[in-house]
């Protein structure tokens, strides 16, 4: 984030004003703008500014070099030393400071760091038998008490001011405006302007300054340049401020004063009786035209106009202090350059430096950095980085703010070795990492994997410096991010050895948001529960993320008893956290719940947006309740707020479920009407239904469309697939198929499965082995979905029913290897010999007991491969396990026998089958048909299937008969 850079802290003695004689100094400042186009106007800026002069410009002292601390003669750095030093500060006042002169006293009050220890010097001064109030005194002590935020102090000793008859000069009140601005109590501070001129005082030069610098801090930069230009016609009207603030102050003794009842009370009490200095400001000098003269008003303006974007009045600025010859000083070209340079005109602020230089005023460490933060922003790294070697180059030092700034530019690229470049030289000049930078250093480790660094840092950091709060729970959601739960936990119970003992609740927050990253949801909710028992109370965020939590998580009881906890707590849920719960139970179907949810909701005052209703249409969309879903869009309507994207999605997904194709065209018009039309979800869903519906030409058109349009998903097309399936265009739906392979849409099993199916659908068995395998390359791994796919393949293929059912019921039981064995059997009758051998020789060098679904398998693998050897070898193998050969076995068995030529194997199976020492099987009389035809036996084939139809269709025969005809088919069948 780049640095403010404004006139800070205002006082009289460093504003005077810096009058020089400038002959022959010329400043132009152009601008041009044009209108781009027709649709608005865009203004293009060119920003230059010139400054020559051939006389020496002496540079007005700058604010922000590095000052030494100020000297003291006399007796006072012994005092001072005393007071710091020793620990009887009463002691070390009565012995040492009864004497000291008014001035004296002023040195030793701004010396004291410590507002309470201020306020006892102060009380012992005023002890004092010969003690005068003054008003520089009672201004240190307001100024002290204000930065402390001590409020109630502060309205105390105004008022004991008053009594003291000591009135409050510009000063007082341009301090006042200060510290109440800084404490972002901006409409208070101009409340202390409206007292001011109530009391007949009128803002000199810096109480001006003072007014516009907190106006442009908080961002209100119309009313500071309207303050300012009032100023300077004589005219201060702040009649636009109310005294309506409900500022509360306490005032110790349990009861409370409102800061309006301050201000309306004592304030313009105090006020009205106190008579106005002559001095302070007159009607003359009100209605005299102002024009400022401080180096530090310049100054202010001109980052003002900068930070409201207007670059001209910042240039007219710059260009009025020239031509009024007020010294420019290096807070007033940092600011140019600053205001150039976070506006685009990085030339003009380099132009800027060289100007600065010319002139003898030299850049300051800000300087650099305000170049380092604008190259880094504009995304020069190396601009950015040679401006921080330039530090040194130049006889400069690198302060925080430098190596806080190349920090974080180094670490948010993931920088790590010019990142730790720099740490180095930190360390070099004993200088440590400010505790601003330790989390973005520790998120450029995580990000790299460095965790081990990340630790080191960490553990080093903590043991010099107290780790804030703030700066622990960064750290903790850093490690968060990127699911590293027990790394973030290491922090999170981390040592403490400070007095700050209690982790505070964002502490807490993050790390339940770890827990939660990672899904330990138990170990989030035992964190929730033990906050209260260490000190720490759970707050809005804490709830609202852990029932977020459990509502993504479906742990939807437990989010409903943290939502009535909370509630019981007086706390109040998000919107965000009643839909979480209201789309967790409408996700889980549990509708009932949900709307109670809701109707919860709307009790407790809190208004449903679009995801609220989304999710209740959605959920009774998915379950056909098209009532209840156009009940719940009409009172989104009726709400004001209008219907999405989503929203009418759903609707057109209700439609669908009941059919209703008029109800979803109306859907998906409004779609149409919305920015950027329907979009893929609602184009699928309209997609789909024209599918079940089988309106051809409808479906076509919106594919297309989607087509045409880049947008088109594996959802479309395995609709498209679908419809011509259903509608018997098995070629068109091949097509579809054939390019959703094209374009890459094969991701996961379901877009597999689907092309699949149209493939064996079509008969195209060897495309669907072929996406088989390629979807096992790619490590996707075959499903349910996948296995009906392939075993209905198989029984598609002429694989015999018994071996199908064989193998369907050893996948149903999850057997060993069932899902290998049908893939085996795929690639064989396909023709992808080689991948269903690979296949196999795994198996076999596995050397675990088989079954026999999975020895068939195989010996049909090396069978339709025409390796009989190795498939008698499977067989014998089989056997040796002690497996017994079944019909699927003695069917492959016979095919291998046929493809051979080994008639006597046929012979031996064939008579076995005859005189039933193997079952009857139609499949297994086949398999020996086709043996014969394989051995070029046609003949034998023929009697075989005579013998097939007399064995199933023929009448009952006896035993004799039996025996008779198996006699004579042994003399007819004997080769």
């Amino acid at each position: 984030m780049i640095r403010s850079y404004s006139s800070g802290e205002l006082s009289r003695e460093s504003f005077r004003p810096h009058i020089l004689v400038l002959p022959r100094l010329r400043t132009s400042v152009n601008f041009y703008s044009q209108m781009l186009n027709s649709r608005g106007f865009r203004f293009h800026l060119e920003f230059k500014l010139y400054c020559h002069s051939k006389t020496l410009f002496l540079p007005a002292r700058s604010s922000w070099s590095n000052v030494k601390k100020k000297r003291y003669g006399g007796v006072l750095p012994s005092i001072l030393r005393s007071l710091d030093s020793d620990k009887n500060l009463d002691k070390t006042l009565a012995s040492v400071c009864e004497n000291l002169s008014p001035k004296e006293q002023t040195v030793v009050l701004k010396e004291q760091s410590n507002c309470e220890r201020l306020i006892h010097v102060f009380e012992f001064f005023k002890s004092l038998k010969d003690y005068v109030p003054n008003v520089i005194h009672y201004n240190i002590v307001l100024r002290a008490l204000g930065r402390a935020q001590k409020w109630d102090k502060l309205r105390l000793c105004w008022i004991e001011m008053a009594k003291n008859g000591v009135l409050p000069t510009n000063n007082t009140y341009g301090m006042l405006v200060d510290v109440y601005g800084k404490a972002g109590m901006v409409k208070e501070a101009l409340l202390w302007i409206k007292h001011m001129r109530l009391r007949g005082l009128y803002p000199d030069e810096v109480t001006m300054n003072t007014v516009v610098r907190v106006l442009k801090d908080a961002g209100d930069f119309d009313r500071a340049d309207r303050f300012y230009k009032d100023w300077c016609i004589g005219r201060v009207d702040l009649n636009d401020i109310e005294l309506d603030s409900m500022i509360v102050l306490d005032n110790g003794s349990g009861s409370a004063i409102s800061f309006k009842q301050f201000l309306s009370t004592e304030l313009f009490r105090t006020g009205g009786r106190s008579p106005v200095s002559g001095t302070s400001g007159s009607p003359d000098t009100e209605s005299s035209v102002r024009k400022p003269r401080l180096t530090s008003t310049y100054n202010t303006l001109i980052d003002l106009y900068g930070k409201a974007g207007r670059l001209k009045d910042a240039a007219d600025v710059f260009a009025e202090m020239l031509k009024s010859g007020v010294a420019m000083d290096t807070i007033t070209f940092n600011t140019m350059i600053f205001t150039c340079g976070s506006h685009g005109h990085l030339l003009e602020a380099e132009s800027l430096l060289a100007k600065m230089e010319e002139r003898g005023i030299p850049p300051d460490t800000k300087t650099y950095n305000i170049f380092l933060s604008l190259y880094a922003g504009a995304g020069n790294i190396e601009a950015a980085l040679e401006y921080y070697r330039k530090i040194r180059k130049v006889g400069l030092f690198p302060d925080i703010v430098t190596h806080r700034t190349v920090l974080h530019i180094l670490c948010e690229r993931n920088m790590v070795q010019e990142a730790e470049t720099v740490i180095e030289e930190m360390e070099e000049f004993g200088i440590d990492i400010d505790e601003q930078s330790l989390p973005v250093i520790i998120k450029m480790y995580i990000a790299e994997g460095l965790l081990d660094r990340a630790k080191m840092l960490f553990e080093k950091f903590i043991l010099d410096h107290e780790l804030s709060s703030k700066t622990s729970a960064a750290i903790i959601d850093a490690y968060a991010e990127r699911g590293l739960w027990s790394e973030a936990e290491a922090v999170f119970y981390g040592k403490r050895d400070s007095p700050r003992q209690n982790r505070s609740v964002l502490e807490y927050n993050v790390m339940v948001k770890a827990y939660g990253k990672a899904e330990l949801y138990d170990k989030a909710y035992s964190l929730f529960k033990s906050m209260r028992n260490h000190g720490t109370w759970p707050d809005e965020c804490t709830y609202n993320s852990l029932i977020q939590m459990f509502s993504g998580g479906d742990l939807v009881d437990h989010a409903r008893d943290l939502l009535g906890e909370m509630r019981a707590a007086g706390l109040k849920p998000k919107c965000q956290t009643y839909s979480s719960l209201i789309a967790c139970y409408a996700r889980l179907g549990q509708l009932s719940d949900a709307v109670d949810v809701y109707q919860e909701m709307i009790s407790a005052g809190v208004k449903p947006n679009e995801i609220v209703f989304g999710s209740l249409i959605n959920g009774f969309a998915e379950t056909g309740g098209v009532e209840e879903a156009l009940q719940y869009f009409r009172m989104m309507e009726e709400s004001g707020i209008s219907a999405n994207k989503i929203v009418l999605t759903s609707l057109i997904k209700a439609y669908t479920k009941v059919g209703c194709l008029e109800g979803a065209k109306r859907a998906y018009e409004k779609i149409k009407d919305l920015e950027g039309g329907p979009d893929i979800v609602a184009s699928n869903s309209m997609l789909n239904l024209y599918a079940d519906l089988g309106m051809v030409s409808e479906a076509r058109c919106i594919f297309d469309n989607l087509k045409e349009n880049g947008g088109a998903d594996g959802f479309s097309f395995a609709a498209m697939m679908y419809l011509y399936k259903s509608m018997g265009m098995l070629d068109e739906a091949i097509d579809v198929a054939d390019e959703m392979k094209q374009s890459g849409l094969l991701r996961d099993c379901s877009s597999y499965n689907k092309v699949m199916a149209c493939y064996v659908t079509n008969g195209q068995l060897r495309g669907c082995g072929e996406l088989l395998h390629e979807m096992i390359n790619q490590k996707i791994l075959p499903d349910m979905g996948s296995f009906n796919v392939l075993l209905t393949s198989l029984k598609k293929g002429g694989i015999p029913i018994e071996a199908v059912t064989q193998l369907e019921s050893s996948y149903q039981e999850g057997k060993p290897y069932a899902r290998q064995a049908v893939i085996i059997t795929v690639f064989s009758l396909v023709g992808l010999h080689a991948y269903a051998l690979k296949s196999c020789d795994a198996i076999i060098k596995a050397e675990i007991p088989l079954e026999s679904f999975v020895y068939n398998a195989m010996i049909y693998a090396y069978g339709s491969s025409g390796q009989i050897d190795k498939a008698l070898n499977i067989f014998m193998k089989m056997k040796d396990d002690g497996l017994e050969p079944d019909i699927i076995t003695y069917i492959n068995l016979v095919s291998c026998y046929g493809k051979a030529g080994m008639l006597e194997g046929v012979k031996r199976i064939y008579s076995q089958l005859k005189y039933g020492e193997i079952e009857p099987n139609e499949s297994l009389f086949k398999a020996v048909m086709d043996a014969y035809k394989d051995a070029n036996k046609p003949d034998l084939a023929e009697l075989v299937n005579q013998e097939m139809k007399f064995a199933f269709e023929g009448p009952d025969f006896s035993e004799s008969e039996v025996e008779g005809e198996s006699g004579s088919e042994d003399i007819v069948l004997d080769p």
